[in-house]
C-alpha cells in the first residue's frame, strides 16, 4: 500500500532573495511555496554589497557576534540556491539538512525532496516505462527480440541505477557548498530563540548554532491516515523510489499528482496498480483535464476506486495486506 500526498517542496530562490536577507531588518523569513509577503519595496532598501561579520543584538544599540550571518534550515533546491547566492555576496552561511527516517527506515542525502524522493527518481521511473513501450514499438520498425520475444522488467536493477544517479547529485551539492564556503550541518534543527537553533545529528549528539538571520526552507512529507497497523503495513512515496524489492500489486491511497504519477509508472512497469480516492482526482486542477488523465490511465491498465477511504489495514498470514474501506457518502464498504 502506497500512501501519497501533495508535497509542499522547496522552491528556487532568485538573487534578490539573498540580497533581501542581507538588507531586511526581520529576524526570520519563513519560506513556503506561496509568494513571500513584501512589507516594503526592494528598491527602498540600500544596496547590499556584502554582509557584516557582526550583527545587531536583541537590545537597542547592542552588538552581538553570531556564528553565522545566515543559517538556512533545509537543504533542498531553495535552501541550496539561497545559501550559495548569499555566500557569493560575502555572508558567513550554514545549511542545516537532516532527514528523519520513515517508519520503514528510509532516508536520503543532501538535495531535498525533488532530487531524492520526488521529481528525479519519478521521472527516471517514468522513463523506464517509456523504454519498455519503445521496445514494443520497435518490432514495427524492424527491430527483433532475442529468444522468445518476451520482455520482463528488473526492478532491482532500475532502483540501483537510479539511486547511483541520486548519490552523484548528493555529492555534487556537497561539493558546491564547500566551494562556496557554505558550512553543511547534517543535523536536525530546532529553534531555541530568534537567533539560536539546537542541532541534533543522527547519533543524537546535540549542539547549538547562532545566526543573525534564519531562513526556513524545508519541504513536506507524506502523511499517514491514522489507522492501526498502517506504519507496519504501508509505505509512502518516500520509500518507493529506493525500495529494494518489487512492490507487486499496489494500492495507491490518494489522487494527488504524486499519487497518479506513482500509479502510472507502476502500471507501466507491469505491476497491478489501483488508485483509491475519497472524492475527485487532482483537486485544485481543471476537472475536465483531470478526468481525461484518469481515463487515459484506465485505458492503460490502472484501476480506480472512487468515493471511498481505507477503514482498516491488516497483514495476513500469507504476507499480503488486506485493506477494508468505507464509502465517504455512507453505504456499504468493502475490502
Amino acid at each position: 500500500i502506497l500512501r501519497c500526498s501533495l508535497r509542499a517542496g522547496s522552491v528556487g530562490f532568485p538573487r534578490l532573495l539573498a540580497q533581501r536577507v542581507a538588507r531586511a531588518p526581520v529576524r526570520l523569513l519563513q519560506l513556503r511555496t506561496a509568494i513571500l509577503p513584501q512589507k516594503r519595496p526592494l528598491e527602498a532598501a540600500p544596496p547590499a554589497k556584502n554582509f557584516a561579520s557582526t550583527a545587531s543584538g536583541h537590545g537597542a544599540g547592542a552588538m552581538a557576534t553570531y556564528d553565522y550571518d545566515l543559517l538556512i534550515i533545509g537543504g533542498g533546491s531553495g535552501g541550496l540556491a539561497c545559501s550559495k547566492e548569499a555566500a557569493s555576496l560575502g555572508a558567513r552561511v550554514a545549511v542545516c539538512d537532516f532527514v528523519t527516517p520513515t517508519p520503514q527506515g528510509t532516508t536520503w542525502g543532501l538535495g531535498g525532496t525533488c532530487v531524492n524522493v520526488g521529481c528525479i527518481p519519478k521521472k527516471l521511473m517514468h522513463q523506464a516505462t517509456l523504454v519498455g513501450e519503445y521496445a514494443e514499438d520497435a518490432k514495427s520498425f524492424g527491430w527483433k527480440y532475442a529468444g522468445d520475444g518476451t520482455k520482463t522488467h528488473d526492478w532491482e536493477t532500475m532502483v540501483n541505477h537510479i539511486q547511483d544517479h541520486i548519490c552523484s547529485l548528493n555529492f555534487r551539492y556537497r561539493t558546491e557548498l564547500r566551494e562556496k564556503s557554505v558550512k553543511y550541518l547534517n543535523s536536525l534543527a530546532r529553534f531555541v530563540d530568534a537567533h539560536t537553533v539546537e542541532l541534533t545529528d543522527k547519533k543524537g549528539n546535540k549542539s547549538t548554532a547562532t545566526a543573525d538571520k534564519i531562513i526556513v526552507a524545508t519541504g513536506g512529507r507524506p502523511k499517514y491516515l491514522g489507522l492501526p497497523n498502517e506504519r507496519e503495513c504501508c509505505i509512502t512515496s518516500d520509500d518507493l523510489f529506493s525500495l529494494q524489492k518489487p512492490p507487486g500489486k499496489t494500492l495507491v491511497v490518494g489522487a494527488s499528482y504524486v499519487a497518479l504519477e506513482c500509479a502510472g509508472f507502476l502500471t507501466g512497469l507491469g505491476y497491478d496498480a489501483t488508485v483509491m480516492m475519497r472524492s475527485i482526482p487532482l483537486r485544485g486542477f481543471d476537472q475536465q483535464c483531470a478526468e481525461h488523465i484518469c481515463g487515459y490511465m484506465q485505458t492503460h491498465g490502472t484501476r480506480f476506486i472512487r468515493g471511498v477511504i481505507p477503514s482498516a489495514i491488516e497483514k495476513l498470514d500469507s504476507g499480503k495486506i488486506k485493506v477494508s474501506w468505507k464509502a465517504t457518502a455512507g453505504g456499504d464498504g468493502g475490502e
